[in-house]
């Protein structure tokens, strides 16, 4: 059988790049800026990994939390240059393999160049090779994006790239041309994060690549920071993980867990609890509930989403006036049933429904 890469070259991973004509910077040194991660150390890996959630908190809330809070979806590193190209160099704990989520989407990253009104416009995304299991490295062209946009080939760039959703990262370097110049980022218009809190679709399962993770969407339409803590089948709405969201200093708070509930007696007993723990924390907070996004609606469907519409309601009896609710089929209301890759995780046109559907609310917010 002929190799698809041999009948088409658009299909070959690049791997190439100039060694001597490149200077690698270590992404925890300035003026580097990272986002919705923070390198920690722990026993297995003593020089740090990126992960979430603080370390020590995931080990209150559960194994496997524990274990996919080294995921690092909604990672960010962002900073300014004037280099024509990009090139990434980092090692993994390993680059799974899904049966139906895109590879870039779950171990790859991808690039944005960002433009000084807070606009972005994606230019390529770094791939990982099959033959590879604990990283490699990538080079990109940027100043031809750019140059489209309107920014000059030498002129200085707001870059940012996404960490993957589903796998591990242990450490990362930036490779720009010798005599590029490097500069702290363009701040984001809104500082104070979002975050987002549920299942493995919060965490971006299947999104084909980083940057089409709904919050992805809502970060560039809004050019704000985020915090994703979606935890795949995981984050089931714990005492420990409200206790921590409850003290972090953000702008909204967004959060759906219902896929990960195992049944309606756990939903119904922590839904409500975990919402009001977050509420006393910050009594003016804007908090957006979401039900699973499923545009069909069944039985259990409409079961869980009254318990959660029940959180809903009973805030507003009580006078809440920053609450909002969304539903599953208004998150679903552009893609309809063509919004999934298997009835339960969103693909791309699925993420960018979802996004739309939070950024009407968002509108009135932010």
């Amino acid at each position: 059988m002929p190799n698809l890469e041999e009948l088409d070259p658009n299909f070959k991973v690049k791997q190439e790049y100039d060694q001597k004509g490149i200077t690698f910077y270590n992404i925890e040194e300035e003026p580097f800026k990272i986002y919705g991660i923070k390198k920690q150390s722990t026993e297995a890996e003593p020089h740090g990994q990126y992960c979430r959630m603080d370390h020590e908190v995931s080990k209150n809330v559960s194994y496997n939390v524990t274990w996919l809070n080294y995921n690092t979806a909604g990672g960010r590193v962002r900073f300014k240059t004037n280099s024509p190209t990009v090139t990434i160099l980092f090692t993994q704990s390993g680059i799974p393999n899904y049966s139906h989520m895109c590879r870039v989407g779950s171990s790859g990253f991808d690039l944005y160049v960002e433009k000084d009104d807070g606009s972005s416009v994606y230019v390529n995304s770094f791939i990982p090779p099959f033959d590879k299991k604990d990283g490699f490295v990538s080079t990109m062209d940027i100043a031809h994006i750019a140059a489209v946009v309107g920014i000059g080939r030498d002129e200085m760039k707001n870059v940012c790239i996404n960490f993957p959703l589903y796998s591990n990262v242990l450490d990362m370097q930036i490779g720009l041309k010798n005599d590029a110049l490097i500069e702290a980022p363009r701040p984001y218009t809104i500082e104070k994060p979002i975050v987002f809190y549920g299942s493995s679709i919060t965490q971006g399962g299947c999104a084909s690549r980083p940057g089409n993770s709904y919050q992805g969407f809502i970060s560039r339409r809004f050019d704000c920071d985020y915090l994703n803590l979606g935890y795949a089948g995981s984050a089931k709405g714990e005492p420990a993980a409200s206790e921590y969201i409850k003290n972090l200093d953000m702008s909204v708070f967004v959060y759906d867990y219902d896929y990960n509930a195992p049944d309606l007696k756990h939903l119904e007993a922590t839904h409500e609890a975990f919402f009001k723990v977050v509420r006393d924390a910050h009594p003016d907070l804007p908090i957006i509930i979401m039900s699973r996004p499923y545009f069909l609606d069944g039985p259990e469907t409409v079961s869980r989403r009254e318990i959660i519409e029940a959180t809903y309601n009973n805030a507003l009896k009580s006078g809440d006036k920053n609450v909002y609710f969304l539903n599953g089929n208004q998150l679903m209301a552009i893609a309809g049933n063509d919004g999934t890759v298997d009835g339960c995780h969103p693909n791309d046109l699925g993420f960018f429904s979802m996004a739309q559907a939070l950024i009407k609310v968002l509108e009135n917010i932010l």
